[in-house]
């Protein structure tokens, strides 16, 4: 797959906000888990922190560790929450198409998201993916979550790939930060909400969706 001058063979993919829409679910969920646990939050603190691994968030937020007895109570919660309001989830438009082409193309899709294993598997379910994925990389193959590059490097380890010949689509910030660490490029889609084109400048083009971004690779 070619694009702009650069050919790539793998694609890693983030989840949320990128083939499904539930960026916004994170965020009421990690509210509610909080105010439950009487940890003052507000949508407008916490909708800016989604994309970062929960135990960033956890810890930015509420000063605690995730793995601590009250932070696994706290991120139980906000899983439990998470999952009532999953088979509401809509894909984002376009990305089961987008995968499809590009998997005609040869290229190889990796997931590389700060989801833990159980809730991957969910959400591309959701997301209607599933069974196009070929290789994942999760936060429970790396030793920390984005925006640190560690689940990058994993899912770059296990597509066997070369950071040259690898881009990255996501949503966030905290992707482009992510991959750009690991030696990546990424393509940004607009499609995860709140995020300006200004916030996704590192990325190397940004698109409102998969949809979007598939009529630019098949006029490439």
């Amino acid at each position: 797959m070619q694009i702009g001058k650069r050919d790539f063979t793998a694609v890693l993919l983030d989840i949320d906000g990128t083939l499904i829409d539930s960026n916004d679910a994170h965020a009421e969920a990690w509210v509610q888990a909080l105010r439950e646990h009487d940890i003052p939050a507000e949508m407008s603190r916490i909708r800016p922190l989604i994309g970062k691994g929960g135990d960033k968030l956890l810890c930015e937020v509420a000063r605690l560790e995730e793995d601590s007895p009250f932070g696994k109570r706290i991120t139980r919660r906000k899983k439990d929450l998470f999952e009532q309001r999953l088979s509401r989830l809509m894909p984002t438009v376009g990305a089961r198409r987008l995968l499809e082409f590009l998997l005609e193309q040869g290229v190889t899709l990796v997931v590389a998201t700060s989801a833990d294993d159980p809730e991957r598997e969910q959400l591309l379910t959701q997301a209607g993916v599933h069974d196009l994925i070929q290789l994942n990389a999760t936060k429970d193959d790396a030793g920390e979550s984005k925006p640190d590059p560690d689940i990058v490097q994993a899912a770059l380890a296990r597509a066997r790939s070369h950071p040259d010949t690898t881009v990255m689509i996501g949503d966030t910030p905290y992707d482009i930060e992510a991959a750009e660490r690991a030696g990546l490029a990424t393509i940004a889609l607009r499609c995860g909400g709140y995020w300006s084109d200004e916030d996704l400048r590192g990325a190397i083009a940004v698109y409102d969706d998969p949809a979007h971004l598939l009529i630019a690779l098949c006029g490439a």
